[in-house]
């Protein structure tokens, strides 16, 4: 030994490790258990530098395109530019930028190749796939092209940019601006900046706690797993090196010998699936997100690293677990499933936490802090009781299923009876993993609907009303020929009225008032008065009860005033108070909100918003249920991930024990014993954990979305409980195949 050269012992070592893998009683699984690790590892670092590329790629195509507001009174090569918004229906609302060169020199906005001839609009790509339907090509002019990649802050962003027919006649300081970007010279002007993002987006540092807990937990968990399957002959082995003389770099190089074929597999897996990203756009399943090739190119360095970063922290992981201090084995006292005296104990605490997380809240004062404490200690405490009450469950079980196994002649039903209610600990440690994913992902889709739930109340006027009453705001001045046209060019049936605000505000005791003509009036279920009428109390049209909740007011009473279509328009076009003109259709049909915005863009100069009572806070809350899509996703391969880790540990500890199960098959005269010991040991669990999981997940989650159903929905929690299902069903044909070949290889040796 002493004359081998230190690189051929090196090999020597590695070669070692390398064939004591492959002989390893679990070894198969220890192989599929670290390439999975490395290769979920991979693409969680690659997901971490994903989130620095797109926030970093961003914040740069915003700043190029920001205005910067002219400095000079000179109208030679600018602009004038004003930014409104508009939105679909049911639907993110997006940027609208009208804008007017004032000369042939002015500076083209980043992304757009010629200008757009007046009456004539440039879009980008997903909003004219998002508004096919409502015909979003033609709602401002004419199509004059899409906006290229270079001016948008992201692949599937929405953003619009028209140019009026007639011009734009404000022109204010403030909205000529002399070009894009902090080279230009003038006053950067972030407020005309286009693109809402900046505004609807969370920050980049809670994307990384977003991808970091639901996903790189669950990682971290898989690779923890995989390191120590199959530890009780690696620790004999370790054993047996150090009574050879073996050093502590002899055990480093054969552990790492065992390990290095499936972590670089693993790498490689990772570099597969990371790869694509650098290449092209790809979009995002469930979230519908584009992820952009040129972002992650720009830190290509930092995201290719990531499948070496992975596997470096894989290599580490093994070595350290390799050369841990081990508890000493030498003691010749039994040890006793002393889990089976504690675990009942935890149990009955399960029903308590359960009903302090639900209803605890409801018994506390109304402070919001207090209630929040109490709900979440009942959610911690149902967190850690709830794999102890299925793991006492399942042993309670056990003896049910030893005494029907032996009634019936069934070993494998006879021998799971009794493992399970001999130790319940393994199916605890089994079970906590999945539980523990299934009530943090229904949380956090919840907690996520709840920041979105300021739109609870716009939803339930859309309930009931739809859009059958529609709410129009002009945008800019208008002539009262423009607003004659328009009101003459509704769509048949449709009448409208003026809703304004009590005279002296908001607070003031006065009465709101309501304009329209007879029809109009007649439509809202209201008498014609010959010129005004009082109304106290309620009216009973749904459509204006909706109306005047959405209308800011003092003391419930309206003015309806019997008013002329010129008189109308005039009182539109020259109204400057907190005021709605609302539209209804005699027949309290919906009305297209779609047709209307594009009608009021061919009439009136830069058109008009037209959306439900109360939609606008609808619409406010979208970003929150989009954003939230990022939540399910990544919550659900977490739970898959963690579901994964549970069944290799539960593989392999069923291996180490079924090895006393291989005479069996002699006695019994076939394999089928395995497969049913398997099903109880590794499937059964896994079911529960999965119907109890999702269930109790569910319950806790019911008070946060109470208020708001539509992120957690029983779409999700079927996902949830059918992904654990479908891995159980992987992991039991798993065990039953590897115990099943192991069974196979067994020769009577005096055991």
């Amino acid at each position: 030994m002493a004359a081998t050269g230190a690189g051929e012992l090196t090999r020597r070592l590695l070669g070692i490790g390398r064939g004591a893998g492959r002989r390893a009683e679990a070894g198969g699984i220890r192989v599929v258990a670290l390439l999975l690790a490395t290769a979920v590892l991979s693409v969680v670092l690659a997901g971490l530098a994903a989130v620095h590329a797109m926030y970093a790629g961003k914040e740069e195509h915003r700043i190029a395109r920001t205005p910067v507001v002219q400095d000079r009174a000179s109208d030679k090569g600018s602009t004038t530019w004003l930014v409104a918004s508009d939105s679909l229906q049911n639907k993110r609302r997006f940027h609208l930028v009208f804008l007017a060169p004032h000369e042939g020199d002015a500076p083209l906005p980043p992304g757009v190749d010629h200008w757009p001839a007046p009456g004539e609009a440039v879009l980008s790509p997903e909003l004219r796939k998002a508004g096919a339907s409502e015909d979003i090509d033609h709602r401002y002019g004419r199509l004059a092209g899409v906006i290229q990649p270079s001016g948008l802050d992201e692949p599937s962003e929405w953003l619009a940019y028209v140019r009026p027919r007639d011009g734009i006649s404000d022109k204010a300081p403030t909205n000529v601006i002399a070009g894009f970007g902090p080279a230009t010279q003038g006053i950067f002007a972030p407020g005309l900046e286009p693109g809402s993002g900046r505004d609807d987006d969370k920050a980049e540092w809670m994307f990384q706690i977003a991808v970091a807990g639901l996903l790189g937990l669950p990682a971290l968990a898989l690779l923890v797993i995989a390191v120590r399957t199959g530890a009780h002959a690696r620790d004999r082995r370790t054993a047996l090196i150090a009574a050879l003389g073996g050093r502590r770099t002899d055990r480093a190089l054969v552990a790492l010998g065992e390990a290095a074929q499936p972590v670089l597999l693993g790498a490689l897996l990772g570099a597969t699936a990371v790869a694509p990203a650098l290449l092209t756009d790809l979009r995002i399943p469930f979230t519908h997100y584009i992820l952009s090739s040129e972002y992650l190119r720009q830190h290509g360095w930092l995201v290719g690293l990531t499948p070496a970063a992975a596997l470096v922290l894989v290599c580490a992981t093994v070595v350290v677990a390799e050369l841990a201090p081990r508890r000493s084995g030498t003691g010749t006292r039994p040890h006793s499933p002393s889990a089976s005296r504690w675990l009942p104990r935890i149990a009955g605490l399960f029903p308590v936490m359960f009903l302090i997380a639900v209803r605890g809240p409801d018994f506390v004062g109304s402070d919001s802090g207090q209630r929040t404490l109490v709900g979440w200690v009942g959610i911690a405490g149902t967190v850690l009781t709830l794999p102890a009450a299925i793991a006492t469950a399942i042993a309670a079980a056990g003896p049910v299923l030893t005494r029907w196994g032996q009634s019936r002649g069934l070993a494998g039903t006879l021998v799971a009876g009794r493992r399970t209610s001999t130790y319940p600990g393994s199916t605890a440690r089994l079970v906590t993993g999945v539980t523990v994913a299934l009530i943090v992902l229904m949380q956090a889709v919840a907690w996520q609907g709840l920041f979105g739930a300021q739109s609870n109340d716009a939803q339930r006027t859309l309930d009931r009303i739809g859009t059958s009453a529609l709410s129009v705001g002009v945008r800019g001045q208008v002539s009262d020929a423009d607003m004659t046209a328009f009101l003459h060019r509704l769509p048949d049936n449709t009448q409208a009225v003026l809703l304004a605000g009590p005279a002296d505000g908001p607070g003031s005791s006065a009465p709101m008032r309501l304009y329209g003509d007879c029809p109009a009036l007649i439509a809202l279920h209201l008498k014609c008065p010959s010129r005004t009428a009082r109304l106290t109390g309620p009216p009973q049209d749904p459509r204006l009860q909706e109306m005047v909740r959405w209308t800011p007011h003092g003391p419930l009473q309206m003015d309806t005033h019997r008013t002329t279509g010129p008189a109308l328009a005039h009182r539109t076009a020259s109204s400057t108070e907190e005021s709605a003109l609302v539209l209804v259709r005699n027949d309290g049909h919906a009305i297209s909100a779609a047709a209307i915005k594009k009608l009021a863009h061919q009439v009136l100069p830069r058109g008009a918003r037209a959306s439900a009572p109360g939609e606008d806070e609808l619409t406010a809350g979208i970003p929150n249920r989009d954003q939230g899509r990022w939540s399910t996703l990544l919550g659900l391969l977490g739970v898959t991930v963690l579901t994964l880790t549970a069944g290799i540990s539960a593989m392999a500890e069923f291996l180490r024990h079924g090895r006393a199960l291989a005479p069996l098959s002699v006695l019994t005269g076939g394999l089928h014993v395995f497969r049913t010991s398997a099903a109880w040991t590794v499937f059964m669990p896994l079911v529960l954990a999965a119907l109890a999981g999702s269930a109790v997940a569910s319950g806790l989650a019911d008070p946060v979305s109470e208020s708001d159903d539509a992120f957690l929905t029983r779409d999700l929690t079927l996902a949830a409980a059918g992904t654990v299902l479908a891995i159980g069903i992987l992991m039991w044909a798993w065990a039953n195949t590897v115990s099943v070949r192991q069974a196979r290889r067994w020769r009577p040796r005096g055991d």
